[in-house]
């Protein structure tokens, strides 16, 4: 194997940036994620039962997907008598923008 090509192992980035940049993004890394985020985004201020309306999927699964998005900090809920309303993070949306500008900004 004296031919054999020589690969560069380059270790993750573990910087505090990258590392948030990879929480939001798996966060999102849901295609029914991403509409919860695009109808909070349209529609603040919402009750699982208007996602769910949204959504073709069961209420459970609805909750699921909140469930990872309030883990990873883009939503965040507040009880309302037997409801909980469920807003966008907005601090989370400004980062995630910061933290993926300063992955790009050497490129184009």
């Amino acid at each position: 194997m004296q031919n054999a090509p020589t690969f560069t192992v380059h270790p993750p980035d573990s910087s505090r940036e990258d590392q948030e940049l990879a929480k939001l993004a798996r966060a999102l890394g849901h295609p029914h994620r991403v509409a919860i985020i695009r109808f909070l985004l349209q529609s603040p201020g919402c009750i699982v039962g208007d996602i769910v309306e949204h959504l073709p999927v069961a209420p459970s699964t609805v909750s699921q997907h909140l469930r990872k998005l309030k883990e990873a900090g883009w939503i965040h809920g507040e009880i309302d008598g037997p409801k909980i309303c469920y807003c966008i993070e907005t601090r989370a949306l400004q980062r995630f923008k910061k933290v993926f500008d300063l992955l790009t900004e050497s490129c184009c």
